[in-house]
C-alpha cells in the first residue's frame, strides 16, 4: 500500500512506526537471538551422529563381530560354516534398507537425495568404474604382497576363500547379488559419507570413513584380502565425494559382486 503525500499523515505514521520498534526491539532481538542459538544445531548433529552410528551398527555390526573374532583368534582361514545363510542375509538387508529408509523419511528425505537415480548413461560409467575398481584393486594386491615380502621376507598368506565362506550358491543367491550392492552402497558409501560431510565438513573424512569401515567388515577375507579391497573401496569414495551419485557404484559393485558369485557355481 502506497500513502497520500500528506507531510502530517508522514510524521504521525514515522511516530508510531517507530514507538511500535522501540517497544518491540528486545523482544525481537530476543527470538533473533533464540533463532541463531547454537544449542538446537549440537542437538541435532547428536541425533544424526547417533542415527549414524545405529545404521552401522544394526547393518554391519554382526559383520565387524565376525571379521574381528578371526583376525585376532589369528587363523582367518578357519571358517567355521559351510556355507552361508542366504535367507538370513537377504532379510538382514531388507530390514537395514528399510532402517536406513525410516531415517530419511524422519529427515523428509529419499533415497533420491543420496544419489540414487536413473539415467541412461549411469550403467555405462558403472561399467568404467568397476573396470577402475578391479585394475585399484589389483594394484593394491600387488602393492600389499610386495610390501609383506620386503618387510618380513616371505610371501603373505592366502587368507580365507570365498568358497570357505559362501559355499555353493543357491537360488536365493541370485536376489541377494542384486540386493547387496544396494544394501553396502547406499549404506556404507552414500549415506554415511553424506552424513559426515554435512557434520564435519570434510569429504576427505567422510571418505577415509567410509573406506575404513567397508574394509574392516571384509577382514573375515584376512589381512591381504581385505586391504586389497580397500584400494577397490576407496575409487568409489573418490567417485561419490566428486559427484554425489549413487547409481554408477551400484552398478559397479553389482558387477564385481556377480562375477566373482559366477566363481562359486
Amino acid at each position: 500500500m502506497v500513502f497520500p503525500s500528506c507531510p502530517v499523515l508522514h510524521s504521525t505514521v514515522r511516530c508510531t512506526l517507530g514507538a511500535v520498534s522501540n517497544e518491540t526491539s528486545a523482544p525481537q532481538e530476543s527470538s533473533t537471538r533464540a533463532a541463531t542459538s547454537p544449542e538446537p544445531a549440537r542437538e541435532e548433529k547428536a541425533v544424526r551422529w547417533f542415527e549414524l552410528s545405529l545404521v552401522l551398527l544394526v547393518c554391519f555390526g554382526s559383520s565387524l563381530i565376525t571379521s574381528f573374532h578371526f583376525v585376532t583368534a589369528g587363523d582367518a582361514t578357519a571358517y567355521p560354516q559351510k556355507g552361508v545363510d542366504w535367507g538370513y542375509l537377504i532379510l538382514q538387508e531388507v530390514l537395514g534398507l528399510l532402517l536406513l529408509g525410516y531415517v530419511l523419511w524422519r529427515r523428509r528425505m529419499t533415497f533420491r537425495d543420496l544419489g540414487l537415480s536413473w539415467s541412461p548413461g549411469q550403467p555405462i560409467t558403472g561399467v568404467f568404474l568397476a573396470a577402475a575398481a578391479y585394475l585399484s584393486y589389483a594394484v593394491g594386491y600387488t602393492l600389499i604382497h610386495l610390501a609383506h615380502q620386503a618387510s618380513y621376507h616371505a610371501v603373505a598368506q592366502a587368507g580365507t576363500s570365498a568358497r570357505q565362506i559362501f559355499g555353493h550358491p543357491s537360488l536365493l543367491s541370485i536376489p541377494l547379488m542384486i540386493l547387496n550392492p544396494l544394501f553396502e552402497e547406499l549404506i556404507v558409501r552414500a549415506y554415511l559419507m553424506k552424513e559426515i560431510r554435512a557434520l564435519t565438513g570434510s569429504w576427505l573424512l567422510a571418505g577415509a570413513v567410509s573406506v575404513a569401515v567397508q574394509t574392516a567388515y571384509h577382514l573375515y577375507y584376512g589381512w591381504v584380502t581385505a586391504l586389497s579391497l580397500g584400494f577397490q573401496f576407496l575409487v568409489y569414495s573418490i567417485y561419490y565425494a566428486k559427484k554425489q551419485r549413487a547409481t554408477p557404484i551400484v552398478v559397479a559393485h553389482a558387477i564385481m559382486d556377480v562375477w566373482a558369485m559366477s566363481q562359486l557355481w
